[in-house]
């Protein structure tokens, strides 16, 4: 029986199959993206015409979470004043990088992933957006686990909330997130304050997305 990091090491995206996705925007419209084997979207066919529902809008955040959908709809992005995106998904490509300030991290959905070294690096990211006033996307493949709990890491790294004060925070705003289990486990038992004993003085609370 072939272990993970064997499994891992004989990887290749050769081997995979085309995919493809759907994909509701805001205006509720429902689109079918197919993508190449280099994961680009390389045709996007409507199913239906806009009778869906589309999702919430709220424009006074400057905190957000979702999947991969809302990302590839700059509608979207634009009506909720996004600046910043924190892609933590696994092979979803930044579209509009000359309108937005992007930062990717690919980060595997599993247990035994270690959530807790990636919020550094992902909290800096969005400190430096949120001082220069700007609106942060957090977001994964489908805005449930690894983006969930990217800022429920935030929250507790930069805002000084316990593990179930960001996590009910975070659920308010998205119902849908459910961190993994071994996410879920990490965070219970993270410090921040033992790696974050000399970060300065805390900017306002972020406001975060209700789901959108």
């Amino acid at each position: 029986m072939h272990s993970l990091a064997q499994e891992i090491q004989g990887f290749s995206k050769n081997r995979l199959k085309k995919q493809c996705t759907h994909v509701t925007t805001v205006t509720g419209r429902k689109l079918l993206e197919r993508r190449s084997n280099g994961g680009e979207v390389e045709q996007v066919e409507e199913l239906e015409e806009g009778s869906g529902c589309g999702f919430v809008e709220d424009k006074s955040l400057d905190l957000q979470i979702a999947s991969q959908d809302a990302v590839h709809d700059i509608d979207t992005l634009q009506r909720y004043k996004v600046s910043h995106v924190l892609n933590v998904a696994y092979g979803v490509i930044n579209l509009f990088p000359d309108q937005l300030v992007y930062k990717t991290l690919q980060i595997l959905d599993l247990p035994e992933t270690d959530i807790t070294s990636y919020l550094g690096e992902c909290s800096t990211f969005i400190d430096q957006a949120r001082e220069q006033n700007g609106v942060v996307l957090v977001h994964c493949n489908a805005g449930v686990s690894r983006s969930s709990s990217i800022v429920i890491g935030y929250l507790m790294m930069r805002e000084g909330l316990s593990f179930d004060e960001a996590y009910s925070q975070v659920k308010l705003a998205r119902p849908s997130m459910h961190p993994n289990p071994g996410f879920y486990q990490q965070l219970q038992s993270y410090k921040p304050w033992i790696t974050e004993q000399n970060y300065g003085a805390q900017a306002q609370g972020p406001k975060i997305s209700r789901d959108p």
